[in-house]
């Protein structure tokens, strides 16, 4: 199971939009920064391909401006 974290840049201005939109999805841990327009999300998902998925659709929020993956670990035995 992947386990993802990004630090989910907003549009300026739109850090609330962001932050509501990103907590619509249950697979979605979101973090305010307090002194930054910057929100921290860790992703946890079954496997890469809802990852994948997870993902276009954040990418895909009109408030986002940029979505920088920090760290990532995949907990999935080959």
């Amino acid at each position: 199971m992947p386990i993802k974290s990004y630090l989910a840049h907003p549009i300026t201005g739109m850090k609330n939009d962001l932050i509501v939109s990103l907590t619509q999805y249950e697979q979605c841990e979101v973090i305010p920064a307090e002194n930054n327009e910057v929100v921290i999300l860790i992703t946890d998902t079954q496997d890469e391909t809802e990852e994948h998925i997870l993902k276009e659709k954040i990418e895909a929020i009109p408030s986002l401006k940029l979505l920088a993956m920090v760290s990532g670990f995949n907990t999935t035995k080959n």
